[in-house]
């Protein structure tokens, strides 16, 4: 999730997890594993990890936690303002999470979805693809938000616009999903079934959402849109996946 840090921290909506079934060859995605530790060696060494005792306790280190937001997330009403910083906001808050649960949430969708994406698409290709839809997601979210004065963290537009290439070019693939629902009970489902319906929840969420601390769900829905009309352009409709869904692993029940 991309989060919305203020003077608060915001409460994250449960969300389904997701876990798929096919992985690519051994050491084929070094960028999707790359950009997993970095963000997790970032987020240790960050006062939003809690760490380092020299960031103090309680409110200095809720002080230095919004300290921290604030020099490398993005916000939205200083965005446009023509300082260097604010130029490269968009890169560095891909990398800043605001606690245990966004970092660890962000990373399982990007280790599930990203490995095969990256081998469909390319190592460079994805690294230029991760880093471009997850800008541009969050230039959407300031656009629309312009005048708002809270710190933009996260890379979910990222791991979004992966989600949206994932479903163009693997639709039939199998995932499993948690569903809380459903006593997150395992049940699994092709992806055209899972990540529209990921999609329209972060859609619903939008609505309700306000400015304050929280998930910047339209930055998740920009980087979505992003990613699969990336994906469509690039790669057309030779690339796509289309021969019936991958078997279970062994020891595993297709539904």
């Amino acid at each position: 999730m991309i989060r919305n840090w203020g003077s608060s921290a915001g409460r994250t909506p449960r969300a389904a997890r997701t876990a798929g079934n096919r992985r690519p060859a051994r050491g084929s995605a070094p960028v999707t594993h790359g950009l997993i530790v970095l963000c997790c060696l970032l987020f240790l060494v960050s006062p939003a990890a809690g760490l380092d005792p020299s960031n103090g306790s309680g409110d200095e280190l809720l002080a230095a936690q919004r300290a921290y937001f604030r020099h490398w997330g993005v916000i939205p009403a200083e965005l446009f303002d023509g300082s260097p910083r604010a130029l490269l906001a968009p890169v560095t808050a891909l990398f800043v999470h605001g606690s245990w649960v966004h970092l660890l949430g962000n990373m399982l969708f990007l280790y599930v979805f990203g490995a095969m994406t990256e081998e469909r698409m390319g190592r460079v290709r994805f690294l230029l693809f991760f880093l471009g839809c997850g800008c541009l997601a969050l230039l959407g979210y300031a656009i629309a938000n312009d005048d708002s004065r809270q710190s933009l963290v996260g890379a979910s537009g990222a791991i979004s616009a992966v989600l949206g290439a994932f479903l163009y070019l693997f639709p039939r693939a199998r995932v499993t999903s948690l569903l809380p629902f459903l006593l997150f009970m395992p049940l699994r489902f092709p992806a055209w079934v899972v990540l529209p319906f990921w999609a329209a929840l972060q859609w619903l969420s939008a609505w309700r959402a306000g400015d304050g601390p929280g998930v910047a769900y339209l930055a998740h829905l920009v980087g979505f849109g992003l990613g699969f009309l990336c994906a469509w352009v690039v790669h057309g409709r030779r690339a796509r996946v289309k021969s019936a869904p991958t078997p279970a692993p062994e020891g595993e029940n297709q539904p």
